[in-house]
Order: structure tokens, then sequence, then C-alpha cells
């Protein structure tokens, strides 16, 4: 934190241009304490003065260069200025901008913060020219500008051309999620305890009392130990904690174990599991198929005829509640898996293919079928049956 307050007021207060990554897993706070950072200086008397710009590009919705360049003109407002003006290139169109806002000279000019969030994927973009000319301004001397990217990727600098590397300054800030299953506990309690300002007194300590009951439970504990192994990432947690607290009503106004442990269950709900209850018996049909196909192959990749021909083994040995569908039918069927990506071709299909001998592999292991079948509304007894049934019917 004080690193990072310490950079931004160099290019606030003294017109200084720098560069710096934020590196971390995912949820260890790299977002929460740039915001910190930018709060605790827009406090500071001189930074007031010197209004800070913040154009912030997420790299998930800045899919190239053109895209995030419009895209820093709207957030410094500059659209006007700019107008139907025909820049030679990127680096003109960038520096047409950052002139556009200077004031005077190099003291005076308005400094400017660069976020690059999810900074891994501007690495994709071509030629890295985005990255190249912001960090070629931030080593300049003409507008005060200060980049920083924040990415959870550890190898980040490898990924970086040589070019860009040479001008960006090597800062990074590494943060981890580095709390033990005990602080984990505190922060659960703490997240779910209501605060001494909370209107109904007497209500609040019962409540209170409650979560410190429940962070004692056995229970809970596991409940919280499971989703702590999975991910430290305390967006997690508050979801968990979210979906608990739904629970809530007036005629059952704590919350108990069973309550964390439902909200855990539909926490760790298999979204694929969920899509095949929404399939007709038909495609489920097909699914089975393949699994098979799985288990004779060795889980080797297979084809729509394949699939098709065991699919009718099945109609015409086991099935008595089964409509024998024809071939396009099942073919749109298959489609369908494919659209749901159920089923994922190896690879990119060309225009002369025939589609029945692409070769394809399932997205679903045998347990997430079988645990899908269970749940599934109505399902014909013999094709449950068939979908538990080994190698040796064939």
């Amino acid at each position: 934190h004080r690193h990072l307050l310490e950079l931004l007021k160099r290019t606030t207060v003294h017109g200084e241009s720098n560069s710096a990554l934020i590196i971390g897993p995912r949820g260890s706070g790299k977002t929460a304490l740039l915001n910190h950072v930018l709060k605790d200086l827009r406090e500071m008397k001189q930074v007031r003065e010197n209004l800070l710009e913040k154009p912030f590009l997420p790299g998930l919705l800045q899919t190239n260069d053109k895209v995030a360049l419009k895209e820093i003109t709207r957030q410094l407002q500059l659209e006007n200025v700019v107008g139907d003006k025909v820049f030679g290139s990127f680096a003109e169109n960038l520096a047409f901008l950052l002139e556009a806002l200077r004031k005077g000279d190099r003291s005076s000019s308005c400094p400017i913060l660069f976020v690059l969030d999810e900074f891994d994927l501007f690495v994709h973009h071509k030629n890295q020219t985005l990255l190249y000319n912001l960090f070629d301004i931030s080593q300049s001397a003409q507008t005060p500008v200060t980049v920083i990217g924040l990415t959870c990727r550890q190898d980040i600098l490898e990924l970086l051309e040589k070019r860009v590397k040479s001008r960006f300054s090597h800062r990074q800030i590494y943060l981890m999620n580095s709390f033990d299953f005990k602080q984990y506990i505190k922060i659960f309690k703490k997240q779910l305890s209501l605060p001494a300002e909370f209107p109904d007194e007497s209500f609040a300590q019962k409540w209170n009392n409650n979560v410190q009951h429940l962070s004692e439970d056995k229970t809970v504990q596991d409940v919280l130990q499971n989703l702590f192994h999975h991910t430290k990432d305390l967006r997690s947690l508050h979801l968990l904690l979210m979906l608990a607290v739904s629970a809530v009503t007036v005629h059952h106004p704590l919350l108990t174990a069973a309550d964390l442990q439902e909200a855990s269950r539909q926490h760790s709900t298999d979204s694929k599991a969920n899509i095949v209850h929404g399939l007709s018996v038909l495609e489920i049909c097909l699914i089975i198929a393949m699994k098979h196909l799985n288990e004779v192959y060795d889980g080797e990749p297979f084809n729509f005829q394949m699939v098709y021909n065991e699919f009718q083994k099945f109609i015409q040995r086991k099935a008595h509640s089964m409509y024998n569908f024809e071939k396009p039918v099942v073919m749109k069927a298959f489609e369908h898996l494919l659209q749901l990506e159920l089923v994922q071709p190896l690879e990119r299909p060309s225009v002369r293919a025939q589609r029945e001998y692409l070769l394809m592999k399932l997205l679903l292991d045998s347990s997430q079928i079988m645990d899908a079948l269970q749940l599934y509304p109505n399902c014909p007894t013999d094709v449950k049956q068939w979908a538990a049934s080994s190698l040796s019917w064939l």
C-alpha cells in the first residue's frame, strides 16, 4: 500500500511518469488495494488541486488496440476534440489524446493513470502496440503518466515482447492469500456478524451469539474447510454466506448448520450436470451411448456414426419405451449437444468433411452422467438401466 501510494503521489504531485504491475491470485485484493490507494490519494490536499484522470481498461472488453483507444478517448471525454481526424498510426493517435489534456508545461499537465485490468489479455493484442506506446510514454518526460497492470499470471514478464519489456519499469507488487484456516474462521465470523450500530440491539446480540456458536460447530467447520481447500478467494465465501443468509425468514430468524450445508451444496452444484436436466430423452440416450463408447474404447474419440449405431443397438435390444427416431432427427439432437458444449470436436471441421465422421469427445464424465440421471424428471426405467449397465450387455 505504502509503495503504491508513493508511486502515484510522485505522478500527481511531482509530475513523474511510471509503470508497475500488481500480481497475485484471483481474490487476493489487487483491485481493492488500488482502490484503497486512490481513495487515500484523493484525500490529500496537494493531489486534489492536481486532478488525476483514470482511464480503466478491462482486458476482457478491450479485445484489440482499436477498441482500447476508443475507450480511452471516451473515458477522457475527448470525442469532440478527436472528431473526424484521421491518424497515420496508433502512436500518433495516442500522442494527440495526451496532448489535448496538457495545460501548459510538464508541471501543470494533467496527470493520467492508466489501469489495465486482466493485463495478461493485452499481451495477446497484435504486436503489443498499446502496451508499447503506454510504457513508452511513461518513460518520456512529456505528460505525467502512470500505467498500472493487474494480473494473476506470475509469468507475465516472459509474455512481453523485448521492445515492450525494455520500456517497462520492472516494478512488481506481489499479493498473496497468506491467511490460514483459523484466520479464515475469523473472516467468516466478521462477515456474518451484525455491527454495534444495528438498530435492534437484542436481535443483534442473539444473531452474533449464534454466529459464534456456528463458527465452533464441527459441521460448519467441515463446510468451510472444503471451501478453504478449494479456493481462498473470499468472493467464494461471500457467495456461500449470501446463499445461506437468503434462507433467513421471520419464522426462521437465525442461521443453522443445515442452512450452510444446503448453501454449500448449491454453491458446488455442477453446471454441466444441471444442463443435462433440461435435455430431451433422445439427447440423454445419445449421452449414454457416448458414455458406453468411452468405456469400450477407453476414452478414445468417437464420431456421430458410432454414437448412432450404439443408440440403434439399444433400441433393438432393450428399449420398450423409446421411439426409433429417423437418422436426421438424431443428428439434430447431436448437434444440439455440440451447441451446449457437452460434446466437443477434436479439430475445426472443414467445409468438405462429412459431419457423421468428425471425431468428437464427451465433456462429461461417467459420475456426472449418473448423478444427473438420478435427478432427471420422469426418466424411462430402461434408459436408466442402460446407463447403469456395464460392458457385458454389448
